[in-house]
């Protein structure tokens, strides 16, 4: 896997390199005011993935609904790291796992509300 995509031409490079995956991410480079958001260079990653290798994200998920909308942009999963440590450091392992409970369950709600039975039936079938 490599993790800190933010271009089209380099999620090609990385598949024809013969990675097993990317993870979208502007991981470390929020500090820079001209990097773009993550979430809206996923849908033209995506494309330039063309399928040969798997698209994750990591940027910004902090609920259900963040999840169901970058699996909408073509992602194939999602990292959802500050989550975890946010639980963590607020109950150690009962936290994790609360965490992990309150996205799912906003994950089902965003779900039902957009109308959704099966996640499979969202994967990119929105783009920006």
């Amino acid at each position: 896997m490599l993790k800190g995509i933010l271009n089209a031409d380099d999620a090609k490079k990385a598949a024809q390199a013969g990675v097993d995956g990317i993870v979208v991410s502007n991981h470390g480079g929020r500090q820079l005011d001209s990097a773009p958001a993550a979430i809206t260079v996923l849908p033209e990653i995506v494309r330039a993935a063309g399928g040969r290798i798997e698209v994750l994200f990591d940027s910004g998920i902090r609920s259900g609904q963040d999840v169901l909308k970058a699996l909408a942009l073509g992602a194939r999963g999602c990292l959802i790291g500050r989550a975890h440590l946010y639980g963590l450091a607020a109950n150690g392992e009962a936290g994790v796992t609360a965490a992990r409970g309150i996205i799912r369950k906003e994950l089902d709600v965003s779900m039902a509300l957009a109308g959704v039975i099966d996640i499979r039936d969202v994967f990119g079938r929105y783009s920006l």
